[in-house]
């Protein structure tokens, strides 16, 4: 039985859907928004009752109990859903109604228009409306994101979107439709209505888990195992994806960092991954970086399969390991939750098989399908540019099927299928859904996370890509800043907003003493939700969680890692780092209520690596280094850092390069530094320069 969202009930009726909910609410379905979900009959039956059984029936068991709408009006009775033998085609009804709203602009006839009005040209970005509006882009994101629909600021706002957005602001949007867009939507849309080629397709999985809890082990166990034929010239051909068999159904896994397959794409509104395998230890339990996964796995909205690995070992504790999940969320089904568990062991190839089933059997219920007679449309998984092959994109075909020769649009780049290589490194001419798939031939190097879709008019394809480019190239100027706790309080001015927060920590009772006074923070306007916490440097990892839910980092005793500093100046994320816990509660305070008065920011200079220690009498330990980047400055501030945590922050009590002294050495060379105060040095310890400049206002 297909299901029909508030929202498009009240487009194909011509009402506000906040009347609509209304009328729903007395009659007792269970709506709450535009996107609460309803059941195809019952829908039908509120649209008959409402317009008088002008509307012609959606399927045929509505039309035999149209009368009992009425009675259920006149009695206040809860409208009975009505279980359907035979599934429709719940998508029938959003047609329907589209084009429906089609006709009624037309003729003019359109109801419920807003007295205010907006013109809108051609691909609606979120960045371009909020421009538009005049407000900021992260108010419409979050106005999506409480309807649960994930945007990024650079994503095509669809005409239902917009409808919905039209309501939630008043104003009425009047699109002045781009003639090559409008064609290639309705190729799309008759592709889409072509539901006779809609086949079951294989699931995509990701494997996540704890560092050294045997996610690399697991995928070469069942690449070995299961991985389909012989590949070519027994070389692995790597293109961060491969494909495995059992019992005559495939099953792709990512083969891709795994957090990056859900925050990178999630933080450009892609959605590639069907199902979430974590790996966890039996003997060593849940970990930090376990934690992590899982937040990130709830955050992309995937169904989780737990892995229970080294269940050989003799200290294996499963029991142990379920309870520590369970206390997490991860509830097992014997235990009267809904998570799959599975005891594997990937050095004795022992469960394989049956965590395969798994993945199949949560397939099976999703009933992941696609269509393998249109042109295809995916996502890119990853790309690179190539000195021999020039850019070369690896793409996940969703839907439908590529050809050798097939003109593609990637965003706003364009390219023609010059060669195709599957997971096996051989050369294929066509690649069909859940395929990944090796591309060469676009004109440049797409993002992780764009979308892509094949269109048989090369002409227009050009003239596509070409109007986006111009587009994209408006909307970057006006790109929204990340969050920062700034400029927090000019964004809460006017609407209550969320501060996501990510808080990295030396150690676990610390993180756990941060949570709680974070959440004793009180404000009418701000709701905090800690999105993340965990243990040790802050990583890439946690930068890309961040851009992707527009959070702030704070960092308790620890720094950053070089490249997760990197990814975060490009990034646009705020990372705050603390020695004093009541420092970042006050911090925050002062962000709410606008009283942050920013006076001196951190300018990391220079890492140096301590490769060797001398140990010199009457004078201490002296550090022989190696600058890693920037430089070291003699009178600049010198903070020792172990394992991401800091252990000491002083000043330099010496700088020498061989035996004289000197004022600074560069990246790529070596050199002597005694610290003041401090001797307890070791190899591997890094040693950052930095000094605190003042910020003008």
């Amino acid at each position: 039985m297909g299901k029909v969202r508030v929202y498009e009930l009240s487009k194909e009726l011509g009402i506000n859907s906040k009347k609509l909910i209304t009328v729903l609410q007395e009659l007792n379905v269970d709506v709450k928004n535009h996107m609460s979900t309803m059941e195809e009959n019952v829908a039908q039956k509120v649209l008959n009752m409402l317009t008088k059984g002008e509307k012609k029936p959606i399927n045929e068991e509505s039309a035999a109990e149209e009368a009992k709408i009425e009675t259920a009006v006149a009695e206040k009775t809860p409208v009975e859903t009505v279980p359907v033998k035979k599934k429709k085609n719940s998508k029938r009804f959003i047609r329907e109604s589209r084009k429906a709203r089609k006709t009624a602009r037309l003729s003019g006839q359109e109801k419920g228009t807003p007295e205010e009005s907006l013109f809108l040209e051609g691909r609606i970005t979120v960045g371009e409306l909020a421009a538009r509006l005049n407000v900021m882009p992260s108010k419409i994101l979050a106005k999506l994101l409480d309807l649960g629909i994930i945007y990024n600021i650079n994503q095509q706002l669809t005409e239902d979107i917009l409808e919905i957005l039209s309501e939630e602001y008043g104003i009425k949007f009047k699109i002045k439709v781009d003639p090559n867009e409008e064609v290639l939507q309705n190729l799309m849309e008759q592709a889409d209505e072509d539901s006779t080629a809609q086949k079951l397709r294989p699931p995509v999985v990701t494997v996540l888990g704890h560092v050294d809890h045997g996610k690399t082990s697991l995928l070469d166990a069942i690449r070995e195992t299961n991985v389909i034929a012989s590949e070519a010239g027994g070389i692995t051909q790597h293109i961060g994806a491969y494909t495995a068999e059992i019992n005559g159904k495939r099953v792709v896994f990512l083969d891709t960092p795994g957090h990056e397959a859900f925050t990178a794409m999630r933080a450009r509104g892609a959605q590639v991954t069907d199902i979430a395998v974590l790996v966890v230890a039996a003997d060593d339990g849940v970990m930090p970086q376990t934690i992590e996964a899982i937040n990130h796995a709830k955050a992309a909205g995937v169904p989780i399969i737990v892995a229970l690995n080294k269940i050989d070992k003799a200290n294996a504790n499963p029991e142990r390991v379920k309870k520590q999940l369970a206390d997490v969320g991860l509830l097992p089904e014997e235990w009267g939750g809904n998570t799959i568990f599975v005891n594997v062991s990937a050095l004795k190839k022992e469960g394989l098989e049956e965590i395969l089933e798994m993945i199949l059997l949560v397939a099976e219920m999703a009933e992941l399908k696609a269509n393998y007679s249109r042109e295809a449309r995916g996502i890119v998984i990853e790309a690179k540019l190539d000195k021999g092959r020039g850019p070369v994109a690896t793409m996940l075909v969703q839907d439908g099927v590529i050809g050798i020769g097939d003109p593609v649009i990637c965003g706003n780049i364009y390219g023609k299928v010059r060669a195709m290589v599957d997971d096996k490194g051989f050369r294929i001419k066509k690649a069909y859904p859940s395929t990944p798939v090796e591309v060469v031939g676009l004109t440049e190097v797409p993002q992780a996370g764009d979308n892509f879709m094949v269109v048989k008019d090369e002409k227009l394809a050009k003239q596509i890509a070409q109007k986006r480019g111009e587009k994209l190239r408006e909307a970057t100027l006006r790109k929204e800043q990340k969050i920062s706790l700034d400029d927090f309080f000019n964004q809460i001015k006017d609407n209550e907003i969320d501060l996501n927060i990510i808080i990295k920590a030396d150690v676990q009772g610390s993180a756990e003493a941060l949570h709680e006074s974070m959440m004793k923070i009180e404000s009418e306007k701000i709701k905090i939700k800690i999105i993340h916490k965990g243990v040790g440097a802050i990583t890439e990892s946690d930068v890309m969680l961040a851009s992707a839910s527009n959070a702030i980092i704070i960092g308790y005793n620890i720094r950053p890692e070089v490249n997760a500093r990197k990814l975060a100046e490009r990034e646009r994320v705020d990372i705050r780092l603390y020695r004093v816990i009541y420092e970042i509660i006050d911090d925050v305070k002062a962000a709410i209520h606008g009283l942050l008065e920013p006076e001196y920011e951190e300018m990391i200079l220079g890492q140096a690596e301590v490769r060797q220690i001398f140990k010199v009498s009457r004078v201490g330990t002296v550090a022989g280094t190696y600058v890693l980047e920037g430089k070291i400055n003699r009178n600049a501030s010198m903070r020792v850092i172990r394992d991401g945590v800091v252990i000491h922050e002083g000043k330099i009590d010496s700088l020498k390069r061989f035996k004289d002294d000197t004022r600074e050495v560069s990246t790529g060379f070596e050199c002597g530094i005694l610290l003041e105060n401090f001797n307890d040095l070791k190899e591997g310890d890094i040693m950052e320069a930095y000094e605190m400049r003042k910020v003008s206002s």
